[in-house]
């Protein structure tokens, strides 16, 4: 069985809670999300389905998010998890999930059936590499300061349910731009990511095969958003692109407001709560992994290449 889905059910979750604390650690508060998304997304659904697994999951985290992984290499390794997690299901063995965090250098990647209309140049003659991939959605662009997170989870540990995935994706962003930045984020009824006002600071896109998710979301924390003005972003041509880094500079007078000294460190604290966050909202401890691939042995060894 092969998913790809990109449009939304107009079902929201439930807002975080809003605070201007960093976050802690991800093993130390307690698992209450999923059930409440349960209740909101299906609240006529039997207490068996609603009623997540009673026992904490570990999700294998591959940290790279100062570093620039090249696009094709990272869609292969994706890849590559996912067969192998698709051999263990038909093996009747334990699936665990997986997570990936990094940067891109510059790219545009489309989805499945994104149409070249929403390009706004020749792509014989694109300023940066074109993936044509296998996930929902249309063109997007990645680049440094922009977070991408690929979770390879798989959905039968969790729920089944294709539009719950999606929300959730989107809820560990909200999470983090209102607890962690104190930005009022918000979904956009009929679509897909992430906003903050008119600007949309997040793009999600996914891909679903055997139950196993891969693909994923990508975040604007200190990306140049020049190369978003050579396309559609998204195809959606009525609202703009913004990251986190020029929404703090606009509430650094507010009290409470994250300050930070260069842009790496911006990126730090980000990721730190997009952990924290992912580790709520899939109620997963995340586990570092120590194992790299091969083609990466040589970044890991290597000074990080974000900006700042």
């Amino acid at each position: 069985m092969e998913m790809i889905l990109s449009t939304p059910s107009a079902s929201f979750l439930p807002s975080c809670r809003r605070t201007h604390r960093r976050p802690e650690s991800p093993r130390s508060h307690p698992r209450k999300v999923i059930a409440k998304f349960d209740r909101v997304l299906h609240p006529k659904a039997s207490k068996s389905r609603l009623t997540p697994n009673a026992q904490q999951r570990t999700c294998e985290c591959f940290d790279f998010h100062r570093d620039l992984i090249p696009y094709n290499d990272a869609w292969s390794w994706q890849k590559d998890i996912v067969r192998e997690k698709i051999a263990l299901i038909d093996a009747n063995e334990d699936c665990p999930d997986s997570l990936i965090v990094l940067q891109h250098p510059p790219v545009y990647t489309l989805g499945t059936n994104s149409t070249e209309e929403f390009l706004n140049f020749d792509p014989k003659d694109s300023p940066f590499p074109i993936y044509r991939t296998e996930r929902g959605g249309e063109v997007t662009y990645h680049g440094p300061g922009q977070i991408v997170m690929y979770p390879i989870i798989n959905l039968r540990n969790h729920k089944m349910d294709l539009h719950w995935y999606l929300r959730a994706l989107e809820e560990v962003i909200i999470c983090v731009l209102s607890s962690t930045f104190s930005i009022n984020a918000n979904r956009v009824d009929g679509l897909t990511g992430v906003w903050a006002g008119n600007q949309k600071l997040a793009a999600i896109g996914i891909r679903v095969s055997k139950w196993i998710t891969f693909h994923g979301l990508a975040l604007n924390v200190t990306t140049d958003l020049s190369p978003f003005n050579l396309i559609v972003p998204c195809g959606i041509r009525n609202r703009q692109v913004g990251n986190i880094k020029e929404l703090l500079l606009l509430l650094k007078e507010a009290e409470n407001s994250i300050h930070f000294d260069k842009d790496s460190q911006l990126i730090d604290i980000t990721f730190e709560a997009l952990i924290h966050q992912f580790s709520q909202v899939f109620q997963v401890d995340i586990h570092q992994k120590t194992t790299t691939p091969p083609f990466l042995e040589s970044l890991k060894q290597a000074p990080p290449s974000s900006p700042g």
